[in-house]
């Protein structure tokens, strides 16, 4: 009898007299129903199918729990839980003109943070700011801030408007030592967003470096979907890398 080329299934051969039609059918019809089966695999709602080890049969993954992030354990696809607080490199962004925007993908993180590293400019003195999916409304609320200059002083105040101001005001001096840091707490909800910021930069006014901490929130309906660095002079150096916590 002849055989089908991929699964074998059992065919009359061309010259054949078939004698029983009825029981010929029902023969190649339990091979395609066997072989269908070994293939699809699935019993159950959100089930996943994958390549077994053995020719032409599949494996079923049951669907995993809420939460739990597809990987590959063994070999073969697995459901594991995700290490909590593990750091996820989504991007790292070159900053040049006064502005650069860094594009923030859909996604499931619990939070973002954003590392500036060796931002410069040819300025003597100059201002950085941050800018929330290009909003140019104030909404922007920044808390009580401490900042800790050459002289050791340290005051809190606040203040709102259209960029959240990382390092504005002071005056920055030329120093590709400077570094910002900002974590955005709940990037994905539709109201308040929460923000802390950490600027680590050189002040230019007293020749010496300056710290400065914040306490910020953004008041916008959309998710965030983009963060946008801004200078009033051209950045001459600067890379950002965009983190995504768990």
């Amino acid at each position: 009898m002849a055989t089908t080329t991929n699964y074998g299934w059992v065919t009359p051969d061309d010259t054949a007299l078939v004698k029983d039609g009825a029981s010929a059918i029902r023969t190649l019809g339990s091979s395609v129903d066997t072989t269908t089966k070994a293939l699809n695999p699935s019993t159950t709602l959100g089930d996943v199918e994958y390549r077994s080890s053995t020719a032409n049969t599949n494996t079923r993954l049951g669907i995993g729990t809420t939460g739990q992030v597809l990987t590959v354990s063994g070999g073969v696809p697995a459901w594991a839980t995700p290490t909590a607080g593990s750091f996820t490199l989504i991007s790292t962004t070159s900053l040049s003109g006064t502005s650069t925007t860094i594009t923030v993908a859909a996604n499931s993180y619990q939070r973002l943070v954003a590392v500036a590293e060796g931002v410069d400019s040819a300025a003597a003195n100059w201002n950085a700011y941050l800018q929330i999916n290009s909003i140019t409304t104030s909404v922007y609320h920044q808390g009580v801030l401490y900042y800790f200059g050459g002289a050791g002083g340290a005051n809190g105040y606040t203040e709102s408007g259209i960029y959240l101001n990382f390092a504005g005001s002071q005056g920055l001096g030329a120093s590709n030592n400077n570094l910002f840091v900002t974590e955005f707490l709940n990037p994905n909800d539709t109201s308040l967003k929460a923000i802390q910021h950490s600027s680590f930069y050189y002040y230019s006014i007293d020749n010496n470096y300056s710290t400065k901490f914040s306490n910020t929130f953004v008041q916008a309906s959309a998710v965030i979907s983009s963060i946008v660095y801004k200078a009033d002079n051209a950045f001459s150096a600067g890379t950002v890398k965009l983190y995504g916590v768990n």
